[in-house]
């Protein structure tokens, strides 16, 4: 998901289609034209705060990917030695006692349904810039430490274009959440987390109007996929979608975005039209006034037209959806494809070819419940000759991911 939203690409045709686990030796490739970097060539001042998640190695860090400044973990805060799957091992040697108790205890009492692992990650770093300053440092703290710091990068930078990606801690698991918030939501721990990202969001939107120039800010707010299904109540919900994290089902993949732009975006509109956070890139550059590069393959389209309201379809006839990568040693594999009103998954057959297994009208089963494949055939052929179509022409023009020398 970050590897699409700071190229523009599929994660696949960049190489960087897996997460990356602590002291990785691959990351998203430095050659890769980053949001970021396409933003500072626009005369931006960038920032990068929270999760980042696209190699721990310095080689790949935000700073190295067109970020002036990055404060936040290299990878998932769960990667640290209090996760629930701990092995017996570290569980016995780490430090703070009571947090893995606790750890141990909130697995028991919503029944994590993940299996038992033997995870043993390292200390988690708090990074700035490039050096560590901390190390496991109080997750309570971290949704109020990260605002404070994108309150500074705003105030500093108010009287220049800037572009701040700032990506929130929670609500991934392990949840956690200042005594402010503490106990305060109808949802229990998950939903005090989510009222205190809305806080946050209240926060930065206060100093954007206290400065005078929430007018001509764009902000969005997205999530980079759906709830996680084996952390039960903690992981979150899809609501009606069928699947969670993990899934092509619109469950793990379909997530709610708002856009912000008193200037730019009439207020109060919806839509239900395609768009992914490739497009973010392409949109960007439209807005800032530089071009999207040229020497690569962009599968993001510019949204502006459809947030403008001047049209109300998507950019896309498709969206695809696959797995694996060059960088997780996983061959790639295609797996499903949908246009605004059709969902088609798909397996292999013989020689590679694409078999239709599942057809779904996202129009009258949002729940993706019933399977009409049958009753559509030719739907699913077209959906398929266009989809091994574009797989075909992906795996012509991949990128490779970043690797240490």
């Amino acid at each position: 998901s970050r590897a699409q939203l700071m190229t523009g690409s599929y994660a696949v045709r960049t190489g960087s289609a897996h997460n990356e686990l602590p002291k990785s030796k691959t990351g998203l490739n430095p050659n890769e034209i980053t949001l970021a970097e396409l933003l500072k060539s626009a005369g931006y001042r960038t920032m990068h705060i929270g999760k980042w998640h696209l190699g721990d190695a310095p080689d790949f860090l935000p700073t190295r990917q067109g970020f002036d400044h990055f404060w936040g973990f290299p990878y998932s805060h769960d990667m640290w030695p209090y996760h629930p799957y701990s092995s017996e091992k570290t569980i016995a040697s780490v430090e703070d006692k009571a947090l893995m108790q606790a750890m141990l205890d909130r697995k028991k009492e919503m029944g994590y349904s993940a299996r038992n692992g033997k995870w043993e990650f390292p200390d988690l770093p708090l990074i700035d810039n490039e050096d560590v300053i901390e190390l496991n440092p109080d997750p309570s703290q971290m949704t109020k430490r990260y605002t404070e710091k994108a309150l500074d990068f705003i105030e500093a930078n108010a009287e220049q274009p800037f572009f701040l990606y700032l990506a929130h801690t929670m609500p991934h698991t392990p949840l956690f959440v200042s005594e402010k918030f503490s106990g305060q939501s109808e949802r229990g721990l998950y939903g005090d987390a989510v009222m205190e990202i809305d806080w946050s969001c209240g926060q930065i939107i206060a100093k954007l109007k206290e400065l005078k120039i929430d007018d001509n800010t764009l902000i969005i707010f997205t999530s980079d996929n759906g709830p996680t299904a084996k952390y039960g109540e903690d992981g979150g919900s899809a609501g009606p979608l069928r699947g969670a994290k993990g899934s092509q089902y619109e469950g793990g993949v379909r997530v709610p975005a708002i856009f912000r732009w008193p200037n730019g975006i009439p207020a109060g509109k919806e839509t239900d039209a395609m768009a992914a956070t490739i497009d973010l890139l392409p949109t960007f550059a439209h807005l800032a006034g530089t071009p999207v590069p040229e020497d690569r393959v962009i599968d993001g389209k510019n949204l502006t037209p459809l947030l403008a309201g001047e049209t109300t379809a998507s950019p896309h006839q498709y969206l695809h959806y696959m797995s694996g990568g060059r960088g997780s040693g996983v061959k790639i594999r295609y797996r499903a494809v949908r246009n605004e009103r059709w969902k088609l998954f798909v397996r292999y057959g013989s020689g590679d070819r694409l078999v239709s297994t599942e057809l779904y009208d996202l129009e009258s089963d949002i729940s993706e419940k019933n399977n009409i494949l049958k009753q559509h055939p030719e739907i699913a052929s077209k959906m398929a000759t266009d989809a091994a179509a574009f797989f075909k022409e992906l795996q012509r023009k991949m990128r490779p991911v970043g690797t240490l020398k």
